[in-house]
């Protein structure tokens, strides 16, 4: 049976939601990815889930056991979200001399269209439960000193000048 349109319209206006929920924790700690980016992937993601999983009622008219199963085609259009997405988060990434600059933004690029793709195929709950879950982890990592607990000096904790093109490590 075909989703409705309030149906559909439910599942997009939670992914937007959700999507603008990790958005926001990404645009308090100033990353270019932020609320409107991350609900626009969360949206994106869910509209093509959408239409992966209307694809076969579609195209059926009427035949929809012989299209399910001679053609499993509509479920690439979910698949390559996730290829679609890493592209995007791609250009989040920074090279800056030895530093490497936006992976977890663009790993909350990345997982923000995952949440759609939940949200898409009506898991509502899980999607909720995983954006609050891993944003409020973020929150929490970002507090924690990781390299203290190892040994390590961490990149934000070292201060860099620039002196006659050299950079200069001061503590």
């Amino acid at each position: 049976m075909a989703l409705s349109l309030g149906e559909m319209l439910f599942r997009l206006v939670m992914a937007i939601l959700l999507g603008a929920f990790v958005g926001l924790e990404r645009e308090i700690v100033g990353k270019e990815a932020g609320v409107r980016t991350n609900l626009l992937v969360a949206g994106g993601a869910t509209m093509f889930t959408l239409v992966g999983l209307s694809l076969p009622f579609i195209v059926a008219q009427g035949n929809l056991g012989d299209v399910l199963a001679r053609n499993s085609g509509f479920l690439s259009v979910i698949a390559n979200i996730v290829i679609g997405v890493g592209f995007l988060g791609a250009g989040a990434i920074i090279h800056d001399g030895s530093r490497v600059r936006g992976l977890t933004t663009a790993a909350s690029v990345w997982l923000v269209a995952a949440i759609g793709v939940l949200c898409g195929i009506g898991l509502i709950m899980f999607a909720a439960i995983s954006t609050f879950g891993i944003t409020a982890l973020l929150i929490i990592l970002r507090k924690v000193d990781l390299y203290g607990l190892v040994g390590k000096e961490s990149a934000s904790n070292k201060k860099h000048n620039r002196k006659n093109g050299n950079i200069v490590e001061t503590r």
